[in-house]
């Protein structure tokens, strides 16, 4: 992989709006390129500053202009690809103010996908299995302006916490009700 070549097919996908990619995307831009060489080139590209390794077979481009402040919501979404996932449990409680902790550089994410949790540049990133449907995942979340994920409301996130086991102490008991009036 020619670092000329890359930073084109970088600034290419910049454009429209890319800027995390898996190994199998920078792959298709070097079709050509055997699989040792690409790692050794990904090693190259990663100590040159051009890619960010986010995780493995995750990369990111630090130069891009696309990046956006919800860096760790636009890696979670390219870890679970064709998954339905939504911001929930802790971190959406903390921004409705119904626990008083702040999840400092972790994201919990309810998912269709596999569970598992991701240490991250960015922040840690914990994915949690949901059995719901699809349907059910969009009819219980909602698209919030700015953020690549979909969120919880906040009786889904107080639902979410109960119903995986999750420490409930921290729950603002006043706030608690307010959810359930909702």
């Amino acid at each position: 992989m020619k670092r000329m070549a890359l930073i084109r097919g970088l600034q290419t996908l910049d454009r429209v709006g890319v800027y995390v990619l898996s190994k199998r995307d920078i792959e298709k831009m070097f079709p050509e390129e055997e699989q040792k060489s690409m790692e050794k080139s990904l090693q190259r590209m990663v100590a040159d500053g051009l890619l960010v390794r986010v995780c493995k077979g995750l990369y990111l481009n630090p130069a891009a202009s696309s990046k956006t402040s919800r860096v760790v919501e636009d890696i979670a979404l390219a870890l679970r690809p064709g998954s339905y996932s939504y911001v929930s449990l802790e971190s959406m409680l903390s921004e409705y103010g119904v626990i008083s902790q702040i999840p400092v550089g972790r994201l919990t994410v309810m998912t269709t996908g596999a569970k598992g949790t991701y240490e991250t540049p960015y922040g840690t990133i914990e994915f949690t299995h949901t059995r719901r449907s699809p349907a059910a995942v969009i009819a219980r979340s909602l698209r919030a302006e700015g953020r690549p994920l979909r969120v919880a409301t906040k009786p889904v996130a107080v639902g979410d916490l109960l119903r995986v086991g999750r420490n409930t102490n921290m729950i603002n008991e006043e706030e608690l009700e307010d959810a359930e009036d909702e």
